[in-house]
């Protein structure tokens, strides 16, 4: 049986900490350096990129990251695995090979592609290949796509790897792939070991949002040792993930640096934008209701138990498209009579603006009550009144929408000023379209040496595709029999007793929720079902919440669709991604038994 591999992460997103790959060559032994630059987002913003520089649409700062650390990886056998090809996998390749003549190195690099399906987006709409992902969306007009690329596999990589790479670029392949690619090269794993996949697909998804598994975003960070230590404690180390042979991986951080590595810490992580215990992917649907996880030593969490299915017979496809121009601005509401200030304050801006409420295709107009009573400061007077406006004419939403308000200062409400600075021009915005096709209509190529191999994207007919799902039920008897007539009750913060993560999925919200002991699980299956999750948030009361169980993980994962609009780009809430949603929740008031607290 073959040695664990250590996969390090150096970047969760397009913005991470630029050191992140020297952190992780030089902080400790890794075998492979991976990294996630891409997002939905991120795909729409190396779009802009590559329509102002041909064949640009990569992450530069991985190419800059390289020429730190490209000499160290080849000395010490440390094999490089990025998506940060992102729409042009071969530019980025390029760009690689470039800093390599420059240092005087000689990699064999390789790249990855095939899931780009721009060229033929509108054929495969036609056909009916491309379909809206869930009857809840809408395809679009394929005509308007700026982007449409499919989620693809990890066997590129593998065989990249298996080819002698020792730098690995992709386009879009998911998150997880560039975590489970290398452990199924290193392990000799083929496309019918499903539970090691599955185990792969984990360990991926563990660390592939960088920091957020060693302390980042964690709902208990006040928790962390020496988390306000600046040059030190305060800058959280980079993840790890050592995969063994048979899927199951050991989560750690190199030694003395900041954040923590516990079973809370990974549990969130897990349940970071999923949705129910079928985690699907091109490779393997693994079962997140199957996973174990168990602190085994201080910044060292071993993840087992993962089983693994059958993977759906499609891709995933992520799309933008741009969804016209929007403006917005924010007005300060201070004092007395902030309702009646807003009234006014928008009679006013309408009388000035040329355009109605009616003529655009969006509109919010929200009153946000920031003030309070008998304030001390300022700030505690004021609350905000912002109005966001959406629409395809560029014109219309440009600086004649804006200049009005700025119209109506000095004949307006007292103490009127603006919020966020002056007048702007009219933004584009883009709408995330998800879809589905079929996974034989897209191998992914691997180029290796002036060498392309077609390597196809569909996972063998046969396949088994049922495994025991324990605790799929809605409520779990043993909690729904448990009788608590008698017990004291006090009131307290949700935040007292579980831990969240949220995050988006297109337009939709994702928000996890653990307990922090068997006692907190007991109440939290039992009473925080949909119904009381809205009464909670009253943002998510009109729209549609699925609700899923993860007993293995004294977790419940809620879906709201719709909450993010037509997506991240497109959002119009304070918070687009819905980072913040769990905390909020954290920080209603219920009545519980006093021994939850315990």
């Amino acid at each position: 049986m073959s040695e664990p591999i250590r996969i390090a992460n150096c970047s969760g997103f397009f913005g991470d900490r630029p050191s992140g790959a020297l952190e992780m060559v030089e902080g400790g032994p890794i075998d492979v350096l991976t990294g996630d630059w891409l997002a939905e987002l991120t795909m729409l913003i190396l779009s802009r990129i590559r329509a102002k520089r041909a064949k640009g649409g990569f992450a530069r700062t991985f190419v800059a990251q390289m020429e730190q650390v490209m000499g160290t990886c080849l000395d010490q056998g440390i094999k490089v695995v990025s998506n940060a090809g992102g729409l042009d996998p071969d530019g980025c390749a390029d760009a690689v090979r470039e800093v390599a003549d420059r240092l005087g190195l000689s990699p064999t690099i390789a790249y990855v592609n095939g899931d780009d399906l721009m060229p033929r987006v509108v054929e495969l709409a036609e056909s009916g290949a491309l379909a809206p992902f869930g009857a809840a969306t809408e395809l679009g007009d394929p005509a308007k796509f700026l982007t449409a690329n499919a989620y693809l596999g990890c066997f590129g990589i593998v065989d990249a790897l298996t080819k002698g790479a020792d730098i690995v670029i992709t386009g879009r392949v998911t998150d997880a792939a560039v975590t489970c690619g290398p452990a199924a090269w290193h392990h000799g794993w083929s496309r019918t070991d499903l539970d090691q996949l599955a185990g792969g697909v984990v360990a991926g998804h563990i660390i592939e949002c960088s920091a957020q598994v060693t302390g980042g975003n964690y709902s208990f960070f006040h928790e962390i040792e020496g988390r306000n230590e600046v040059g030190g404690g305060a800058r959280f180390g980079f993840p790890w993930a050592e995969v063994a042979a048979d899927g199951s991986c050991v989560i750690g951080k190199h030694e003395g640096t900041g954040g923590t590595v516990n079973v809370e810490t990974v549990t969130s992580q897990l349940l970071y934008e999923i949705g129910g215990p079928e985690y699907l992917g091109p490779d393997v649907t693994a079962r997140f209701d199957t996973i174990q996880v168990e602190q085994v030593e201080r910044d060292r969490v071993r993840v087992h138990g993962t089983r693994g299915q059958a993977p759906p017979s499609t891709l995933k496809v992520a799309m933008n498209e741009l969804g016209g121009y929007r403006n917005s601005f924010t007005v300060a509401l201070t004092g007395l009579d902030v309702d009646e200030k807003a009234a006014f304050a928008e009679a006013a801006f309408w009388d000035a603006c040329p355009y109605g409420p009616d003529d655009f295709a969006f509109i919010e107009n929200k009153v946000v009550h920031t003030n309070k009573h008998d304030p001390a400061t300022q700030e505690e007077a004021t609350a905000i009144w912002r109005v966001t406006v959406k629409d395809p004419d560029e014109r219309k939403v440009g600086r004649a929408f804006a200049d009005a308000m700025v119209h109506t200062v000095l004949a307006g409400i007292p103490g009127m000023y603006g919020l966020g600075g002056g007048p702007s021009p009219a933004s584009p915005f883009g709408v995330y379209r998800p879809a589905t096709v079929p996974a034989d209509l897209v191998p992914q190529y691997v180029h290796v040496d002036g060498t392309t191999t077609q390597i196809d994207s569909s996972a063998p007919t046969t396949l088994a595709d049922t495994v025991p799902a324990p605790g799929g039920g809605q409520v779990a008897p043993d909690v729904m029999a448990h009788d608590r007539t008698g017990e004291p009750l006090v009131e307290a913060a949700l935040g007292e007793f579980v831990g969240t993560r949220s995050g988006d999925k297109g337009g939709d919200a994702n928000l996890g929720v653990y307990a922090r002991s068997d006692a907190g699980w007991a109440w939290l299956d039992a009473e925080l079902t949909v119904e009381r999750l809205q009464e909670l948030l009253p943002e998510t009361a009109a729209l549609i919440v699925d609700r899923h169980r993860f007993p293995n993980l004294r977790s419940l994962n809620f879906v709201v669709r719709g909450l993010l609009q037509e997506g991240v780009a497109a959002s119009t809430r304070q918070d687009p991604q819905a980072k913040a949603l769990g905390e909020w929740l954290r920080a209603r008031v219920v009545t519980v038994p006093e021994a939850v607290l315990s």
